[in-house]
């Protein structure tokens, strides 16, 4: 009978999760207006890349940086 109370603390300890981490934005919530230059010098915004589906916008961090 001594060995069901370790098995119940195993159960328990295995089956806690670490707290979520909060990273970006939430979903559906608005991006703050911004401005980039493009591969040709021109200022891009928001508002001058968005289209009529809206806007995809991808970040990649390269190792050189």
């Amino acid at each position: 009978m001594q060995w069901i109370p370790t098995i119940l603390i195993a159960a328990a300890c295995a089956s806690a999760q670490p707290p979520a981490i909060a990273t970006g934005t939430a979903v559906g919530s608005r991006i703050p207006a911004f401005e980039a230059t493009d591969q040709t010098g021109k200022l891009q915004t928001f508002e001058s890349l968005r289209g009529p589906s809206g806007l995809v916008l991808e970040f990649v961090r390269s190792a050189d940086w």
